[in-house]
C-alpha cells in the first residue's frame, strides 16, 4: 500500500495525480491509522518547516512515521519540505525537525542568489541507491537546503552558489529537494523507481 500524508502544507493531490499516471493506487493518510499496512510512505512538501512540523504533531503522526520507517523499514520519500524535515533542525521558523538523519538546514544567501530558486535545475546523482536516478533538470522551488553531517547521506547534488543538497539516501530513507511530481519524464521515472522498490511495512 503507497500511502501519502495529507496535510495542511502539502501537496497530495499532484502527488497522487503523478503515481496514478503510473499506473499505482494511493491512499491519502489523514490519521495515523492510515498508514496501517503502508510499504510505501511519501511526505510531500509545500510550504514551511515550522508549518509541516506543526501539522505531522497536530496529526499525531510523528509516532507512527517512527515506527513505520525505522522499525517497520517501509518505504519513505520526503519531497521538498519533506526532504528538510528529515534533519535535526531547520533554520526555517527554527523548527525542530525528525532528526531521521544528522544535520541542519539552512537558508540560501540572499545577497548572492535569487530567494527562493524557482525553476529546472540539474540534478548530479553521486551514489548508487536501490532507486535508481539518472542526472537530469528536475523542478525546485526552494529558498532552503539541506547540509548533512554524514555525507554518506548525500545522493544527489544541484549547483546554486554552490553546490547543495538535491537528494538524499539512507537505507529505506529517500528525500528529493526537487518536485520529482512536476518534473516531466526525468521526475516521473525517478518517481516510479522508488514506487518499484520492495520493502518492509508496518
Amino acid at each position: 500500500m503507497i500511502a501519502i500524508i495529507d496535510y495542511k502544507a502539502g501537496n497530495a493531490t499532484s502527488v497522487g495525480h503523478a503515481a496514478r499516471r503510473l499506473g499505482y493506487e494511493t491512499v491519502f493518510a489523514r490519521c495515523p491509522r492510515d498508514l496501517d499496512g503502508a510499504t510505501h510512505i511519501i511526505l510531500p512538501g509545500v510550504g514551511s518547516a515550522g508549518a509541516t512540523m506543526k501539522s505531522l504533531r497536530e496529526m499525531d503522526m510523528i509516532p507512527v512515521l517512527e515506527e513505520a520507517v525505522l522499525n517497520g523499514k517501509a518505504l519513505f520519500l520526503g519531497i521538498c519540505v519533506g526532504l528538510q524535515v528529515l534533519f535535526e533542525r531547520s533554520e526555517e521558523d527554527n523548527a525542530d525537525c525528525l532528526g531521521w538523519l544528522k544535520g541542519q538546514v539552512v537558508r540560501f544567501d540572499a545577497s548572492r542568489v535569487r530567494v527562493p530558486q524557482i525553476g529546472w535545475n540539474k540534478v548530479r546523482f553521486v551514489k548508487d541507491a536501490p532507486c535508481n536516478a539518472k542526472d537530469d533538470f528536475f523542478y525546485f522551488v526552494n529558498s532552503y537546503h539541506a547540509k548533512p553531517k554524514d555525507m554518506s547521506d548525500l545522493w544527489g547534488e544541484a549547483e546554486y552558489d554552490g553546490a547543495f543538497t538535491a537528494a538524499v539516501n539512507r537505507d529505506n530513507i529517500y528525500g528529493a529537494q526537487f518536485h520529482a511530481e512536476k518534473s516531466g519524464e526525468a521526475g516521473l521515472s525517478l518517481f516510479g523507481g522508488f514506487l518499484a522498490l520492495k520493502g518492509g511495512g508496518s
